[in-house]
């Protein structure tokens, strides 16, 4: 869970070119939520809060250090099931299509990430 993580946020920092698994996605996800909640707890029992919403200064830092990553991994994520990146701006649907699977083999984005490894290895068969 954690080596998906890393790899969005160091490896893929800002990468929007290629595809992203579901796996990739909702795991990035996934830490992103924990890392945010546990902020926003240590923000309100620190006292490090402000403004009308009680905005938490720790969370607030930390979301504008993942929100280009985020945007990479939701990018990567739509060209997976082969669609634009534009459609992460749709609500709803792009939900859908980010628990929708990936398309089978290449497409107009690159390889299919699932599925490298059979690809290799179909490619030393021949």
């Amino acid at each position: 869970m954690l080596e998906m993580y890393k790899k969005v946020v160091f490896e893929n920092y800002a990468n929007f070119s290629g595809r992203a698994r579901r796996q990739e996605y909702w795991m990035f996800t996934l830490v992103n939520a924990i890392i945010y909640i546990a902020l926003g707890v240590i923000d309100g029992v620190a006292g490090l809060t402000f403004g009308p919403g009680k905005t938490g200064i720790l969370s607030l830092v930390y979301n504008l250090l993942v929100l280009i990553p985020s945007l990479a991994v939701a990018v990567r994520r739509m060209h997976d099931v082969a669609k634009s990146g534009w459609y992460i701006l749709i609500p709803i649907y792009n939900l859908i299509l980010a628990c929708t699977e990936g398309e089978k083999g290449p497409n107009q984005y690159g390889a299919d990430p699932k599925n490298q490894l059979e690809e290799i290895n179909e490619m030393g068969k021949e």
